[in-house]
């Protein structure tokens, strides 16, 4: 074991002073509310086959949203990256994505439910 280098360390105190500043707890909340607002917005459309496997209490979940994706969901995982959608992949079924509620905003996930949808 050895100290850390100081250059690794300055971008880390910086990354701590952002958060700091923005708040667990309001980070927390706005986390609540994207990926409820995610989860709203998938329910106002119909996808055959797609579903939400994550837990719907807020509590009992974190910023994203675990969506099974029967058939070629690895395929339709890559078309979104192509188009600047990061999410991940998990065999055998199953697309991850999450609003970070850090940068992420109402916009953004409005975005990606569109593209997801045009994807499929």
């Amino acid at each position: 074991m050895s100290n850390p280098p100081i250059l690794a360390l300055a971008a880390l105190r910086a990354s701590m002073e952002i958060f700091s500043e923005a708040g667990m707890d309001r980070l927390r909340t706005k986390s609540v509310s994207l990926t409820g607002y995610m989860e709203f917005q998938f329910g106002q459309l119909a996808f055959p086959k797609v579903s939400i496997i994550t837990p719907q209490e807020p509590e009992r979940r974190g910023a994203q949203l675990s969506i099974r994706v029967p058939g070629d969901g690895r395929e339709l995982c890559k078309r979104l990256a192509s188009e600047g959608v990061i999410g991940d992949w998990r065999e055998p079924d199953t697309f991850r994505v999450a609003a970070v509620p850090l940068y992420n905003s109402y916009q953004d996930v409005y975005r990606f439910v569109q593209r997801f949808s045009a994807a499929l």
